[in-house]
């Protein structure tokens, strides 16, 4: 498997390479990102457009990603015994410490197949179990919390706040793009600063990451 992601990561970067890392939490979570020297460079055209047709986001640990995990492992009760949808969800992160939280199901969801690869991969690192699919309308059965990092870069995204609160009753959204989300039955929760793994000179603001948090329960803006 590992030699499956290295194969479809040179076909966007010929150059690049796989490596193991740990991320220092409790307990630690082991993932095969991007080896980070040599690619904070100049890329040419050719390389840009292949990054941006095929951009290999499960090869990253995105702030936003690293948050959420913290937080699921800093306060497992969110997570323990429920069925959790990690959705677009990268390299798995989110999902592997809602399993080493003590969720009883988790499901990692992602549009990119090369990414419910590296998913795969990651949970076998961490001994963990997590289902896989494809996109929204492959989830059927009741969810009792969704997880999303990092989705709100795109603004298109943002109606998938609403989607998300059908699926399950609470939602938890991690992103170092939007500082102050104003949608309703969504409230700030928390502020941290991390980095993105690995850091390929990411700008300071994007190391602000917000936690988010929604409920079906609340009908007014910001949650209340």
């Amino acid at each position: 498997m590992n030699h499956d992601l290295s194969l479809h990561l040179r076909k966007v970067l010929p150059d690049a390479r796989l490596a193991a890392v740990t991320l220092a939490l409790p307990p630690p979570i082991r993932l095969m990102l991007l080896d980070g020297r040599n690619m904070n460079r100049a890329y040419s055209w050719e390389e840009i457009e292949r990054i941006m047709a095929h951009p290999p986001h499960w090869a990253f640990c995105w702030a936003g990603g690293r948050a959420l995990a913290a937080r699921l492992l800093e306060a497992p009760y969110l997570v323990r015994g429920k069925t959790v949808l990690d959705f677009g969800c990268g390299s798995g992160v989110v999902g592997i410490a809602a399993a080493l939280s003590g969720a009883g199901q988790v499901i990692a969801c992602d549009r990119d197949p090369v990414a419910l690869k590296a998913v795969l991969y990651n949970a076998g690192l961490n001994g963990v179990t997590l289902l896989t699919r494809g996109d929204l309308d492959e989830i059927h059965g009741a969810v009792d919390l969704v997880l999303a990092a990092d989705i709100l870069y795109d603004r298109d995204n943002l109606p998938l706040l609403d989607r998300f609160l059908k699926l399950a009753p609470e939602v938890l959204v991690a992103d170092s793009r939007v500082k102050d989300l104003c949608w309703p039955r969504y409230a700030l929760e928390a502020e941290v600063v991390l980095r993105t793994l690995p850091d390929l000179g990411e700008p300071e603001e994007h190391r602000r990451v917000m936690i988010y948090r929604g409920r079906k329960n609340h009908t007014g803006r910001n949650g209340t």
